[in-house]
């Protein structure tokens, strides 16, 4: 299936300019949902851990986004240096001391997803921009996932010549058939004017082929916690 996981604020601009596709680094895309009642108490937890994690060795850099419209969605965005340093992270103190605070909020699981880097170009300075992250899920039978590599690849190198273009990134997800894009946009206009681009058109009409019992290709709006 196909599913847009998010639409962002800021992130990884100084860690992106470092990240090149085939190295270390290791990206992960958690996904947080908190009642609604605890909207504001999730959100100082969630500070607290981007804060702390942060300072961890290995970072590079961590985001938190809260979804447009939907309260007590949030998601996490992290980059680290390789997956020693993840581990390492995993094991502090600050990681156990957030997620015990966390679980009495939560009214879903703490969904966290790793993956590498794909089609990875260094971010442009993101203060105010819209983003986008989607997670396709192709059917790897028949060589869909080498497919949708390709084409993952060639809608990255397209649409970093899109206006109003600030980041388009593609990463990998553990399962060979599973990716995430993250999108910047300098505004909602840019964004739209990409999502009606000939190249947006024709890489979801063909990427539909690779995921036939998807449903339309559903995005999801967010902001930067500050």
């Amino acid at each position: 299936m196909i599913v847009a996981c998010l639409a962002l604020a800021p992130l990884l601009a100084a860690g992106q300019a470092g990240s090149q596709e085939g190295s270390p680094a290791l990206f992960v895309v958690s996904y947080v949902e908190v009642a609604p009642a605890a909207e504001t108490q999730g959100a100082a937890l969630l500070r607290k851990y981007r804060d702390a994690t942060r300072r961890d060795e290995g970072n590079l850099e961590t985001a938190v986004l809260q979804r447009l419209g939907h309260r007590g969605h949030f998601v996490v965005l992290e980059e680290w240096r390789d997956e020693a340093a993840r581990r390492n992270h995993r094991a502090a103190a600050h990681v156990s001391q957030f997620q015990e605070a966390l679980a009495p909020l939560r009214v879903s699981g703490y969904d966290e997803r790793a993956h590498t880097g794909h089609a990875i170009a260094p971010a442009g300075g993101q203060d105010g921009a819209l983003l986008v992250v989607t997670h396709i899920d192709v059917i790897p039978a028949g060589g869909g996932a080498d497919k949708a590599r390709a084409m993952l690849k060639t809608l990255a190198d397209m649409s970093r010549k899109d206006a109003g273009h600030l980041r388009f990134d593609v990463l990998q997800g553990a399962r060979m058939n599973h990716f995430t894009v993250i999108e910047a946009w300098r505004d909602e206009r840019a964004r739209d004017a990409h999502v009606t681009a000939a190249h947006t058109r024709s890489f979801r009409n063909e990427v539909q082929l690779l995921a036939p019992d998807a449903g339309l290709y559903d995005e999801r709006l967010y902001r930067l916690l500050p």
